[in-house]
């Protein structure tokens, strides 16, 4: 799955002409582990940063296997007083759904092996074929479900890791806040994933760029791929090229194959999505990183709506890339 630390560059590229009338405010801080970056046009005339502050304090209560207290660690931790709330509720839905139709590629059960390998919250366990496939036989979607606000777990060992969807959901949701407050143009992005509504103060649509998936490209913004323009959508970029390590000269990246508890291993060096909602573009993002090019690319003609930026590396190790139609009609430059 996708490690939380992962970030995509969010650049704002605005072209000369008359600025609105409304002062534009832009408002920062960390969630989830992560930071954000919001900017929103102020017709209302109110700061919304103690609001937004307190919607990701009250997301994180929810769905942050980071805190002990929140609802998803109470679950992992069988607590058979916690009920699932409407956060848990549209994540895990939209968690089975994705799970079902990458055909097992994406799965929120998969924390555990995650975790084992050095990915998460914990300590290092022995990575070999044995302790993995013990794992594995708590993995799946198939062995959790939803009665109601209740949490069914076929073991008690199995364990809930949203983190390949929540930054997603938690775009999501301040954009709903936005939407509820009147507020038509706003650039919401939490972790890397970015959702846009309307236009930037200078009346242009926002410009978002795609970092280049290169090894030493560290810096989000530094070196960039592709520069997209979002109209009413929203982004994600997943990729192994930030969150790895190198045992006995064998790269072993962050995105791990639900399927077999180990590193997926294919050419694509990192996947990014658009789409109408953040939390379905986080979720395929990570899919696509565990399935590869091809088997995405077979994927993507069963998602209507989905449309995508593939970096992968052809047998010579050299970059090529892979756009839908739809993504070509958005991107602005390419470097």
């Amino acid at each position: 799955m996708r490690f939380t630390g992962l970030f995509l560059a969010v650049v704002l590229f605005l072209t000369a002409c008359q600025p609105k009338k409304s002062e534009y405010v832009k408002i920062s801080g960390f969630a989830q582990g992560t930071t954000y970056s919001i900017t929103y046009e102020n017709s209302t005339n109110q700061d919304y940063s103690q609001a937004i502050d307190s919607i990701l304090k009250a997301f994180d209560k929810s769905l942050s296997i980071y805190d002990s207290t929140s609802i998803i660690s109470r679950i992992n931790n069988n607590d058979p007083a916690v009920e699932a709330d409407d956060w848990f509720i549209e994540v895990f839905k939209k968690s089975a759904e994705v799970n079902t139709v990458s055909g097992g590629a994406f799965d929120i059960t998969v924390g555990p092996v995650v975790k084992t390998w050095g990915f998460s919250n914990g300590p290092v366990a022995k990575h070999d074929t044995t302790h993995i496939d013990s794992l594995l036989h708590y993995v799946g979607m198939d062995k959790v479900k939803l009665d109601g606000r209740k949490v069914i777990k076929q073991f008690p060992e199995v364990k809930i890791d949203v983190n390949a969807i929540a930054q997603g959901y938690s775009t999501d949701v301040v954009c709903n806040f936005f939407d509820s407050e009147g507020i038509k143009n706003y650039l919401v992005e939490i972790g890397g994933e970015v959702r846009g509504k309307g236009t930037n103060a200078k009346d242009k649509f926002w410009h978002i760029g795609i970092d280049k998936p290169s090894d030493g490209n560290l810096m989000p913004g530094n070196d960039l791929q592709a520069i997209i323009e979002l109209k009413n959508q929203a982004l994600a970029t997943s990729g192994n090229y930030r969150k790895f390590f190198v045992e006995d000269g064998i790269k072993y990246a962050h995105t791990i194959d639900p399927r077999t508890g180990f590193p997926a291993r294919n050419t694509l060096l990192s996947a990014t999505v658009v789409c109408a909602d953040a939390m379905t573009a986080d979720a395929y993002a990570t899919s696509f990183m565990v399935l590869g090019v091809d088997k995405s690319k077979q994927l993507l003609k069963d998602l209507p709506g989905v449309e995508v930026y593939f970096v992968y590396s052809n047998q010579q190790g050299e970059y090529e890339v892979f756009f839908s139609e739809g993504m070509k009609k958005m991107i602005v430059e390419e470097k």
